[in-house]
């Protein structure tokens, strides 16, 4: 039987395909290639491009494949871009979950894992946050996430569709061997601006507040490596096939770090003096986000390997020398 993963072309789903691959598993991957990389997927994956949301495209895959679960990453995920046009964000992440849960529910397919996010939670008033913070999405991104977890809820009343929603805090790094990594474009994410700017890919690093009520001024997130991830995800997985009610789990690190002490520790990591600016605020940027993960080591038995930043960042650090250019050096 194999396991489907959406989105499986992207940065996270194709650091979890690989562990998933290397652990034995039967993996097809689904991706529109819209942000994901065809490089990316492990050759030993079978690999279909289309569109979550096109039922007869999704209906095709399951017909020819003996699929017996499904890992969902495939969403839209940026938050300021959420903010200026919601409506994007709630046709390709909750339609097309409602699509999936469709053909899922006609195939018979009972287990999902879910990519979700700590935007559900909003700007919670307690650090580190629990499962059992109450959710208050501050933008579309976040509200459509906390959708798409109520939908699966939803479907689990009616059909016993059991699901994991995996609400994870900021993702870097890159696979220890640099063989896959981060590329996004445009590139948004913290970790991978700062190496560009390292690699005098950018002049600076353009800091985005730093009034926010937090020590240094700048804004605090939980980090995590990609690889940990991708191995929650698997552990998510098994924990479904055991039998287990549907659950919800954060995945962190349970330590905070502010945009300053990430640029000072990859200052530490490259060497490199790395410019930085500052700029205003962007729009529904909480100021801190951290994550109490006990519920996911306890139940899950998770046990993140990277704890120390720096260790994280040296991962990404490797990728970004070895194909400054991405995926395009292949």
């Amino acid at each position: 039987m194999a396991i489907l993963v959406l989105g499986g072309a992207g940065y996270i789903g194709s650091h979890t395909v690989d562990r998933m691959i290397n652990q034995g598993y039967d993996v097809v991957v689904v991706d529109n290639l819209l942000t994901g990389h065809r490089q990316a997927v492990h050759n030993k994956a079978r690999f279909y491009q289309g569109d979550c949301r096109d039922r007869d495209f999704m209906r095709e895959v399951f017909k020819v494949e003996p699929i017996e679960g499904v890992v969902h990453f495939a969403a839209s995920s940026l938050v300021g871009e959420s903010v200026e046009n919601p409506l994007k964000y709630f046709n390709n992440n909750v339609v097309g979950m409602e699509a999936l849960l469709e053909v899922m529910e006609e195939f018979d397919v009972k287990h999902i894992v879910f990519s979700s996010t700590a935007a559900t939670y909003g700007e919670p008033e307690v650090s580190p946050i629990s499962e059992d913070t109450p959710t208050n999405p501050k933008n579309p991104y976040g509200e459509s996430k906390l959708m798409m977890e109520k939908m699966m809820k939803w479907c689990d009343e009616a059909y016993g569709m059991r699901y994991v929603a995996l609400r994870y805090f900021n993702v870097a790094g890159a696979k220890s061997d640099a063989s896959i990594g981060e590329d996004h474009d445009p590139e948004t994410h913290l970790v991978p601006i700062i190496l560009q700017v390292a690699l005098g890919q950018r002049d600076y690093l353009t800091i985005f507040g730093e009034d926010y009520d937090t020590p240094d001024g700048t804004c605090i997130r939980d980090y995590v490596q990609v690889e940990d991830l991708a191995d929650a995800h698997i552990l998510a997985l098994e924990y479904l096939k055991a039998g287990n009610a549907s659950e919800v789990f954060n995945l962190g690190s349970n330590n905070g770090y502010s945009v300053k002490e990430m640029l000072d520790a990859a200052r530490q990591v490259t060497n490199k003096e790395i410019p930085a600016v500052m700029g205003p605020r962007r729009a529904g940027d909480p100021s801190t986000l951290v994550a109490s993960s006990e519920k996911a080591k306890n139940l899950l038995g998770w046990k993140p390997e990277y704890t120390d930043i720096q260790a994280i960042i040296k991962t990404a650090w490797n990728w970004h020398v070895q194909h400054p250019e991405g995926y395009q050096d292949k």
